[in-house]
């Protein structure tokens, strides 16, 4: 994404009140880092990696749609939302997050995408568990000799993430995100409007829910 785009959508998140965090490396481990130390329950992500990194939780198919387009097919698919449990998964499959790390490496990541020939995920599992970690695979060495794979380990634990003490929402600008969007980006007011007074609407039905508590 270029500069211009990224400030221009910070620009926006500013607008409707939304914080964001500029991670000084790969943004899901900041953001994992966030569910780790307790700021946010899950990271939203269809990246399997954020795992890998740490994230506590990965919530999986976040969209108000339902619906994903098949890549490179004009055919859409329904999707439902899934959350996947971190210490679940580490529990029930008898491994540690470092163990998990390393099999990852053997199926394939963002920074080695085609993985290890010949090895799935059981068998990657398998390895693992019997063996503890790559170096000690003894099927792998000749592959694991051509790749950095110490570099990918470094990656997923101990990334550079923003240090961030507090998240906090402010106020809507509505003004200035109709200014924004109409006037300096030719948006249709009549849809920048309709959507302003839905999300008005949904505010204002959240905080009288809540307040029926109190």
């Amino acid at each position: 994404m270029r500069d211009g785009m990224v400030d221009e959508s910070k620009h926006l998140l500013d607008l409707f009140g939304i914080p964001h965090i500029q991670a000084p490396g790969e943004g899901e481990a900041t953001a994992a880092q966030l569910t780790i130390s307790g700021k946010a329950h899950a990271t939203a992500s269809q990246d399997f990696d954020s795992i890998l990194f740490g994230a506590k939780k990965l919530v999986r198919n976040f969209t108000n749609s339902g619906r994903r387009k098949l890549p490179n097919r004009n055919t859409y698919i329904d999707i439902e939302p899934e959350i996947i449990d971190l210490q679940k998964n580490l529990d029930e499959l008898k491994v540690t997050r470092e163990q998990l790390v390393d099999i990852g490496i053997l199926i394939g990541t963002d920074f080695n995408p085609d993985g290890f020939e010949r090895i799935g995920p059981k068998t990657a599992l398998k390895m693992v568990k019997e063996h503890g970690k790559l170096e000690d695979i003894p099927q792998i060495q000749e592959q694991l000799g051509k790749i950095d794979y110490k570099q990918i380990r470094e990656i997923f634990l101990k990334s550079e993430v923003a240090p961030v003490n507090d998240i906090s929402f402010k106020e809507v600008d509505s003004d200035s995100i109709v200014n924004y969007l109409v006037r300096e980006r030719n948006f249709s007011q009549e849809r920048v409007e309709t959507a302003l007074n839905r999300l008005r609407k949904t505010i204002e039905k959240k905080s009288q829910t809540l307040e029926q508590w109190f």
